[in-house]
Parts: C-alpha cells; structure tokens; sequence
C-alpha cells in the first residue's frame, strides 16, 4: 500500500488528485474545531471534560463528527444528515415507482436521484440542527454538567435561528466539499470525510485507555488494544473480502454474419452484503427509547425499566437486542438491495444462464438460497464485531467511543479497501505496458 501511495506520488495528475484531498481534508477538520456563534467554548469544554461515556446514537453521530458534535462546532453535523437522506433514497426506491424508474434510467436518472438527496439533506439538516440546539439549551446535552445549562447563554430567537442556520450551511459546505473530492481528487468524497472523522478520534480513544490503565501505567492494556485492534482489522478484511461467485454461462448468438456472445462471468455475492447499515439502524432504534424517557422525564414503571434496561449499553438486556436487531436488519437490507427476481430476469433477457439452474423462475429461487445462506454468517459477524465496543467498556473500562469498535472498523477498513484500490487502477492505466514497446 505504501507503494502505491510513493508510486502515486511521483505520477503528476494523481500527485494533484492526493494534494487536492488532502487540502480538502484540512479544511474539513478546521471546521471541526470552529464553535458556533453563541456558544460559550470555555463552558463546552468542562462539559466535555466531565463527561462519561457517551451512549447510544448520541456516541454514534459524535463518532462520524470526529467529536465535533459534542463540541457543538460549525461541523457538527458532519455528513450524518446525507448518510440518512442517503439511506431513505435507497429505501424510498423500491417502494416508490417513479424513483425505481429513476434508478433504472441510468446516469440522467442518478442525477435526479442525487439531486433528490441533497434537498433531503438539507431539510434533515434543519431538523438536526434545531434538535441539537433545543437540547443544548435545555441543558440535556450534558447531563451531568454542572454548568450544563450555561451552554448557551443567549437563548433568543435571533441567536437560536443563527446557530441552526449555521449548522446546515456547515453540512451544506461539508456535502460540496465531499463532492469535490468525488470529483477531482481520489475516492468517494463521503465516504473519505467519514474515513478522517472517525480515525481523528483514534487517538484520544487509546491515550484514554492507557491513562485509565492501572497495570504498568497502562502500557500493557494500551498494547493489548492495538494487538486486539490489528486482529479485528485482519478479521474484517478477509470477511469484507469475501464472496461468493456465482458462475454464470451466455450463449452464443449469430446476428448476421458475426457471434455474439459466449462468454463466461459470475455474480459476486459479498458475505456481508449490508455493510454497516444494520449498525446503524439497530443503533438508532434502541436510542429512541431513551431519546422518549428523557424528554418525557416520566417515573412510571415503563420508563424505569427503559433507564435500567436501555440506557447502559453493559446491560444484558440492552447486548441481546442490540445483537437481534443488527442480525434482522441484515436479512432486511439484503432484502430490500438486492433483487434475485431482477437479476434473473435480466440474465435472461441477454441469454444467460447459471449452469446446472433453469433460466426465469428457478434462478431467482436458486439467488434467493444462496443469498439467505451467505447472509447468515454476514449478519452473525455483524452482530459480534458491533458488541466489541460493550466487552472493551467492561473489561478495559474504556468509554463508547472504544477506537477499535466495530462500527468505525468496517467503516475504516471498507474506505480504506476501496480508495487503494482505486488508486491501483489509476496506477495501472498510467503505467501499463503492452506487447509493443
């Protein structure tokens, strides 16, 4: 990898590509530490300081902001608001016709789509900015904080209006940035904003770690975090890596005088299909609960059992769920991306065939099997690798945002994976040599 990074270097056009990235990269984490106008920094900062484990979806969005979010910054937002519009796109197709339609026009039909997502993201952006506003001002960002309520001294309209206001231009300009980068530099612009956000928290996660380490000054619980974090990066490249290929055989066709056709492929079926998409879902789903018992502020039997339950992320209770959760959105998202109905249809209709498997009906029952049967170890896998953040907050005693957790592993090892191998390709085009010198 370190070579192609020295051989990219060393090649003009890409060496512009990677410096243009990397600027947008600076620019994106000096946003990150830019506070918004009527917050008092200074009262921010003891609250952080005296802050425990953020939890739920909370530690979740403060993860993909790099910390920004709890620090109520002009980036606090980060790209969360495009994963979600994102998301509600990709489910909104296959309910909706015209926007199935959309997808299947190509790239004018993607535009539209994506043009589609921005609106969206905006008006997610309004909404998330003015709900991380109201609970700044009511003192529930910071619980525990005793001086939680002197976050935002000011708490007129004019200055309520101007803190939202500048939160969704803050993720406007990171959704340009993020496009720029899709553009003119190298990768997908989100995906490496996301990759920067969580690897800012690396390290204040492990210097957090040595310092609550009681054995050798905590030098040995810091090594024993980095050894259990490079076998987790092991693990998840060789079953992000994994597939399972599906030969599939066309048949020759003569159309006048020349044959078409003939060839030999396969359909790549990824064992872990969903990516990290179930996280994210069961992670918001069991926040809400708390997100209702502390607004409501009720004592009621239910909601203690909510508090007891659902806010502590050690809880039995709460793994157990947490684990069902990301398992059944597994089978769900696969469900929902990836048609066999389709795909059999359209192998049909250029004359393929999977060899052995009837074309039409039987092929699409023959993907359904194969797909359930690889979705299984995909979400299982899914499940453990989200609770290693839960065993690391019991044994190590690290906080949610343990560096090494599950969900920013697949995030990091997945943009990591994909940016390489981009930069491999371009690479190979600038440097192949042919039969003729």
């Amino acid at each position: 990898m370190l070579t192609a990074f020295a051989r990219a270097f060393k090649t003009p056009d890409l060496r512009k590509k990677l410096l243009f990235t990397l600027g947008i990269i600076v620019l994106f984490r000096l946003g990150a530490h830019i506070p918004v106008p009527g917050v008092d920094y200074k009262n921010v900062q003891t609250c952080v300081d005296e802050a425990e484990a953020n939890q739920g979806l909370f530690g979740l969005v403060n993860m993909f902001s790099g910390g920004a979010l709890s620090q109520i910054t002009i980036f606090a937002l980060t790209i969360m608001p495009y994963i979600t519009a994102s998301i509600i796109l990709q489910l909104l197709t296959v309910v909706i016709p015209r926007l199935e339609a959309l997808k299947k026009e190509g790239q004018a039909g993607q535009a539209k789509i994506t043009q589609y997502t921005r609106y969206l993201t905006i008006g997610l952006a309004v909404l998330q900015s003015t709900g991380l506003v109201a609970t700044a001002r009511s003192g529930s960002l910071f619980s525990n904080c005793s001086v939680g309520n002197d976050i935002v001294p000011d708490r007129s309209i004019f200055v309520t209006v101007v803190m939202v206001v500048t939160m969704t231009a803050g993720t406007a300009l990171i959704m340009w940035m993020g496009e720029l980068v899709t553009d003119r530099g190298i990768g997908n612009g989100m995906s490496i904003l996301m990759f920067v956000s969580i690897a800012a928290g690396f390290p204040s996660g492990l210097w957090a770690i040595k310092q609550s380490g009681d054995i050798m000054g905590g030098w040995l619980e810091f090594a024993l975090v980095i050894v259990c974090g490079l076998a987790m990066v092991g693990l998840v490249v060789f079953v992000e890596q994994a597939q399972r290929r599906i030969p599939v055989q066309y048949a020759k066709r003569m159309i006048g005088r020349r044959s078409y056709g003939g060839t030999s492929t396969y359909i790549p079926l990824k064992v872990n299909q969903a990516g990290v998409i179930p996280v994210i879902f069961a992670s918001s789903l069991l926040y809400i609960p708390a997100l209702i018992v502390q607004f409501s502020n009720s004592n009621a039997d239910w909601a203690v059992w909510v508090k007891d339950n659902f806010v502590q992320g050690d809880h039995p209770v709460y793994m157990v769920s947490y684990f069902l959760l990301i398992v059944f959105f597994a089978f769900f998202y696969v469900a929902i991306s990836f048609n066999p109905e389709e795909v059999a249809d359209n192998m049909k209709k250029y004359g393929g065939f999977i060899p052995g498997i009837r074309a039409g009906r039987p092929t699409a029952e023959y993907l359904s099997y194969v797909l359930n049967r690889i979705t299984w170890p995909g979400s299982l896998y899914l499940g453990l690798i989200a609770l290693v953040p839960t065993v690391a907050l019991v044994t190590l005693k690290a906080n949610q945002n343990f560096p090494f957790g599950g969900t920013s592993i697949l995030i990091i090892v997945g943009v990591g994976l994909e940016t390489v191998k981009q930069i491999e390709s371009q690479l190979q085009q600038r440097h192949y040599e042919g039969f003729l010198r």
